[in-house]
């Protein structure tokens, strides 16, 4: 390594370091650090199941996912690979469908549509349908094969 690429890689460490500077001080202290991870140990289990549970419901399910993740990433190597494999798949499933025609495009959106369906009727099916749905909307739905109030 030259003289040159050293001076890069500690002006860009000095940089991180400014930025995460809280951070270090978390870290030196010996009591605080181990809450600190267990907070962000808790915080990001919480947020990730919660975006898991939001997944099949329309809405940013996946978005608070990797959130969730990326809260975790902040801390732990095992979470950061994860993160960094999502977002690599993530960008292999656009760049797969960003070229296809607009009746794949369509056909993948009612796929979709389809599954959140079929989990809102599972869901209907085993805890029945929610009294605070307007009553001609329960109405409909308890008709529906398998729902019942």
């Amino acid at each position: 390594m030259t003289q040159a690429d050293k001076a890069n890689t500690e002006a860009k460490d000095r940089s991180q370091d400014d930025d995460w500077a809280w951070r270090r001080k978390i870290r030196e202290h010996p009591t605080m650090y181990p809450v600190y991870r267990v907070a962000v140990i808790v915080l990001g289990f919480v947020v990730t199941i919660g975006g898991l549970a939001l997944v099949p419901l329309p809405g940013p399910g996946w978005l608070i996912v990797f959130a969730g993740i990326a809260i975790l990433a902040s801390e732990f190597e095992p979470a950061e690979r994860l993160l960094h494999w999502g977002k690599a798949r993530l960008k292999d499933w656009t760049d797969w469908l960003e070229p296809k025609p607009l009746w794949v495009k369509g056909l993948v959106g009612l796929a979709t549509l389809a599954l959140v369906l079929a989990v809102f009727w599972a869901l209907f099916a085993v805890s029945g349908v929610p009294t605070w749905f307007p009553d001609f909307a329960e109405d409909r739905l308890v008709q529906l094969p398998g729902l019942a109030r």
